[in-house]
């Protein structure tokens, strides 16, 4: 799938505190994953019902702007082309591309509304 919502982060204060409150209301299950303070989360237990998540720190992608609310990150098939798009209709790269072992290679973009958005191309499964 490509040009869908893959991934969601939620950026906290006091991620403790955020766990918390999104085991009790919504039911959805963390697991620790990668750096600490960052969880994965599960939404549902149903694959085609679930978009995976990551509960983190806050931070700023953009200097000077901690990121508030909830960070999406839509898959793509080729990220240069996607970041090439981006820069030729209006949007700029607020955090150049990256690569994540096991996950895959990511930016994050600004779209022409200030909107901080994240791209990822999965790597490949053998």
């Amino acid at each position: 799938m490509s040009n869908n919502v893959s991934f969601f982060a939620i950026n906290a204060d006091d991620v403790p505190r955020a766990r918390s409150f999104y085991e009790t209301v919504f039911g959805w299950r963390f697991e620790p994953w990668g750096p600490p303070g960052f969880y994965l989360i599960e939404t549902s237990s149903e694959p085609s019902g679930a978009v995976r998540g990551g509960l983190q720190e806050r931070r700023e992608l953009v200097p000077g702007e901690k990121m508030v609310g909830f960070e999406c990150t839509i898959s793509v098939v080729n990220i240069d082309r996607a970041i090439r798009t981006i820069e030729d209709n209006g949007g700029r790269i607020a955090a150049p591309k990256f690569h994540i072992p096991t996950v895959g290679t990511a930016a994050y973009f600004v779209d022409p509304e200030g909107n901080v958005v994240g791209l990822m191309q999965p790597e490949r499964k053998a």
